[in-house]
């Protein structure tokens, strides 16, 4: 499996590399079944975060046995030097390991930088020397900050949202962070989910070798799907009117399922809402006209405009001023559906 050099860590990782995200929504018992699989097909890059519940430990359980074999990424999401210390003592227990390969500050509001008052990055570089991460690196899907950890220098590698959805500045972000020498790691490789065809993701990467995907992944049939297309590429011709197609729809301000507005004072689920209208002509029809989605949509009627998932967005969005277009447009559907 083609490897890439992740900057100055001098990390090879497998240019498939596992988002290990959605561990947390299956059982022990068919995670360590999906790992050991994308571990004997090659996969040496695993990319997992405190915040993710238990999938630091499914981790441990299915992969212990070959640590040495392979490259463990983790976040920590906190912001005081005593939480950071206590997120990588837990999260070196539940990986069972003496050392994590890369530990990332996990979407910070700041750029954090030694001396600081918060303690962050002075604490990440004191359990470097002490032989307890190796390597330093940021997370955030705010492009500013990101552009503040690559000018500072002092980290090693950027996660970011990257995908063919990237807007130019985005993409030059990329670029800026290659000549840094700093690994780059796509997260949302599909956009958060709103993209469909693994083989255009597949393909848009191959037009960036200089970047690791990180594809999350929880069903089998999702981890054979992309370690088929290393032996069989997609070409250009199978997949470039699904490109266009999708970002003449998708670019843009649309939801990346980030999460980070939650939770909702009175219960709205913003990023279900916000990609509704996505789902809507993505996903199979009978999956969304359940009580549950219809529920979900119908509380967007008690918003209270309290700003709470507005000044959370990242990207700026402001859902409130989104929700009754797509509740028209969900009880549209729902009608035409119901009345067949």
């Amino acid at each position: 499996m083609e490897k890439v050099r992740l900057g100055r860590t001098e990390i090879l990782a497998t240019r498939t590399a596992f988002g290990a995200l959605p561990l947390q929504r299956q059982p022990v018992e068919e995670v360590t079944k999906l790992l050991r699989h994308a571990y004997d097909s090659g996969i040496n890059f695993y990319d997992t975060a405190r915040m993710y519940s238990d999938s630091e430990e499914k981790i441990g359980i299915a992969l212990g046995d070959v640590r040495d074999k392979i490259f463990i990424s983790s976040k920590t999401h906190q912001f005081t030097a005593a939480q950071v210390r206590e997120n990588l003592e837990t999260s070196l227990r539940n990986l069972k390991t003496d050392y994590i390969d890369l530990m990332q500050v996990h979407n910070p509001p700041f750029c954090p930088r030694p001396g600081g008052e918060d303690g962050v990055y002075d604490e990440l570089l004191k359990a470097k020397q002490e032989g307890k991460i190796r390597h330093i690196g940021l997370t955030n899907h705010r492009e500013h900050i990101a552009r503040e950890a690559v000018e500072s220098g002092l980290y090693e590698t950027l996660q970011f949202p990257f995908s063919y959805l990237s807007s130019a500045s985005e993409l030059q972000l990329k670029q800026v962070c290659i000549e840094a020498d700093m690994g780059f790691l796509a997260m949302k490789p599909f956009g958060g989910g709103v993209m469909a065809s693994g083989a255009a993701v597949y393909w848009f990467f191959m037009q960036h070798r200089d970047v690791v995907p990180l594809y999350g992944m929880q069903h089998m049939h999702e981890l054979e799907e992309m370690l088929g297309y290393t032996d069989n590429p997609p070409q250009e011709a199978e997949v470039a009117a699904i490109i266009e197609e999708d970002r003449r729809e998708l670019s843009g301000n649309f939801c990346r399922n980030c999460g980070y507005c939650a939770p909702c004072p009175i219960g709205i689920r913003t990023d279900m809402v916000l990609r509704s209208y996505y789902n809507l002509r993505r996903m199979p029809l009978f999956q969304m006209m359940t009580e549950d989605w219809y529920n979900m949509m119908k509380v967007t009627e008690d918003c209270i405009a309290c700003g709470s998932c507005s000044s959370k967005c990242p990207y700026e969005l402001d859902p409130p001023s989104r929700f009754e277009a797509l509740r028209a447009d969900f009880f549209e559907h729902w009608a035409a559906y119901h009345k067949t």
